[in-house]
């Protein structure tokens, strides 16, 4: 490990991530190209506004749209992007939310994308002081049920891309624009974790936004992008309930590095260097007893695969979520991304390693699967505790 890691210093895990771009572990590694730019303007001033203008200028070409400017996170992007959408360009209303009187103040969402990202996507939504009307069920949803929703309240429509979203069954996105466009309803996308930049608003979304700190490999930030109006109306949204949302300039200064950055970035390169990693662990794991290991692509077309994991705790002596759990322990955690390990999988994500770490991980999994291996006793602790653990740490934070 780096000498100079800084988590040393304060005392912190050494963790490596193969999870993916979660905010609940940093989000991502940040470019170098947004490291130096973050430096180089934290010791200056600067009016933001007119930076908030060269970040426009910036999201717009890259997302090919008419405007953009950046907030505190995606969550903040949504509540401000539903926000925009109740008061338009009215400044006395911007200042009245989130009390909505005399305002359209229905937003529309799929009940299949009602999801948690760390947070409920509906309350990112009902901060703005709009009203969630679900739509269809938690399985299935149709163009019947979107139509009868919409009524002469509804102010937006919410659609959000995202793993952790059902995979089936619901509103494509193309159909979703199509039905609120014939009644007049504006379409904001969630895409906090896309690589897409441009095929959400080519599509027909009139807003998408995204993380800064996820792909991109910025600072902590949300991108709005979009049609002009809107995005207005969204950005004056700052001189009300976006004020407790602010971005400073590094993060907006930084998350225009990483996307300038972005198209520069030799995408083939790194996806050939990432399917090198995967397939470093799966040759790992073939043969091992209980162990099935699978190369998977991303569910929602992002263009990069995943190893799925699959534990027989029989064989393997050791449960899916016991083994993750064993990982993320020792002097090197090695954190995996285990949201269905119910269902005796997990995942291993290549795209957050520094040169090394893939071996790192290769001799972990090695270790701990030799070490169930030794157990008399299949490793078998309960899954409902587990559940709870994040729970029980929460109410005892900060000890």
């Amino acid at each position: 490990m780096d000498q100079q890691d800084i988590r040393r210093e304060l005392g912190l895990r050494p963790i490596i991530n193969v999870s993916g771009t979660m905010t609940s572990l940093g989000a991502s590694i940040v470019v170098p190209e947004a490291v130096a730019a973050v430096a180089g303007i934290l010791p200056q001033f600067v009016e933001i506004d007119h930076l908030q203008k060269k970040a426009s200028q910036v999201i717009a070409r890259l997302c090919n749209t008419e405007a953009g400017f950046v907030t505190a996170s995606c969550s903040a992007a949504i509540t401000l992007a539903v926000a925009g959408a109740m008061t338009g360009p009215d400044l006395a209303a911007v200042e009245r939310l989130p009390d909505t009187t005399g305002l359209k103040n229905e937003v529309l969402i799929q009940t299949g994308h009602m999801v948690s990202y760390g947070a409920p996507v509906e309350q990112g939504i009902r901060l703005s002081g709009a009203r969630v009307v679900p739509v269809g069920q938690a399985t299935s949803a149709h163009a019947y049920q979107l139509k009868g929703a919409i009524t002469e309240r509804t102010a937006a429509a919410v659609y959000v891309v995202s793993h952790h979203t059902v995979q089936y069954g619901l509103i494509p996105l193309d159909e979703f624009v199509a039905i609120c466009h014939a009644h007049g309803v504006p379409v904001i996308v969630d895409a906090a974790s896309e690589y897409d930049l441009t095929g959400f608003l080519a599509t027909g979304a009139d807003i998408a936004l995204y993380s800064s700190h996820k792909f991109l490999g910025g600072p902590t930030g949300g991108i709005v992008a979009g049609k002009t109006e809107l995005v207005r109306a969204a950005y004056l949204q700052n001189s009300g309930i976006g004020r407790g949302m602010k971005i400073g300039k590094e993060g907006m200064v930084g998350t225009i590095a990483a996307l300038e950055a972005w198209e520069k970035r030799d995408h083939a390169g790194i996806r050939e260097r990432e399917t090198g990693y995967l397939k470093l662990w799966q040759d790992t794991l073939n043969g091992r007893p209980g162990i099935t290991a699978l190369i998977e692509p991303d569910p929602t077309h992002n263009p990069l695969d995943r190893l799925k994991v699959f534990v027989e705790p029989q064989e393997a002596h050791i449960t899916a979520w016991d083994l993750a759990d064993a990982l993320a322990s020792g002097s090197i955690p090695v954190i995996v991304r285990d949201h269905e390990v119910e269902h005796g999988f997990f995942y291993m994500d290549p795209c957050n390693l520094h040169s090394g770490q893939e071996a790192i991980v290769a001799r972990r999994l090695v270790e701990e699967l030799e070490k169930a291996r030794q157990s008399n006793e299949v490793i078998a602790t309960s899954l409902e505790r587990r559940r709870n653990r994040r729970e029980e740490a929460l109410k005892k934070w900060p000890h």
